[in-house]
């Protein structure tokens, strides 16, 4: 197998670098071979990638079901610990409305807790990996970071140059 080169495209705008994710496709590259970094949040579909998996939704109503859980067993279940309940004249040992409000409260609380640990989890924070910083990026621009074969680094030059890049040139590690 041939080595590979990791190349950086910097483009000025978001439609020119949605079209080299494209011609990076029809070059022959996957998705995984491509990064895209941004100084403001871009969706997948804004630049035809593929979504990303999140477990968050699912540790989100598992939060939920557990604080469910949790409000019932404070309405329902509590009450009858104590040794002597306390009957008041005709009412309910367990009233209607406030347990709605607990129940409610309660729910919405685990399902709160357990999102924000989802996302804290599902973003690897912290985060030990090493990571690519550009300096454009944070003058607004977009950049494109691809690993090619070292054979093809002139054919995927020229391409993305012909999209409207800025600059392609090959990756380096900077220090922050």
């Amino acid at each position: 197998m041939a080595d590979n080169i990791s190349l950086l495209a910097v483009f000025p705008d978001l439609g020119p670098a949605a079209d080299a994710i494209d011609r990076l496709r029809a070059l022959g590259l996957s998705d995984d071979q491509m990064n895209v970094i941004s100084g403001v949040p871009v969706s997948e579909s804004m630049l035809g990638r593929p979504n990303q998996w999140t477990n968050v939704p699912g540790i989100a109503l598992g939060g939920a079901i557990l604080g469910f859980c949790a409000g019932f067993f404070l309405t329902f279940v509590s009450p009858y610990l104590y040794p002597y309940p306390i009957q008041v004249n005709t009412h309910a040992f367990v009233p209607g409305p406030p347990t709605i409000v607990l129940l409610f409260e309660i729910t919405m609380l685990g399902m709160l807790l357990s999102t924000f640990l989802g996302v804290f989890l599902d973003s690897f924070f912290p985060n030990y990996r090493p990571m690519e910083y550009v300096r454009e990026v944070s003058d607004g621009k977009i950049a494109v970071f691809f690993t090619c074969p070292m054979e093809s680094q002139e054919k995927f030059t020229k391409a993305m140059t012909a999209l409207g890049a800025e600059k392609v040139e090959v990756a380096e590690v900077e220090q922050l």
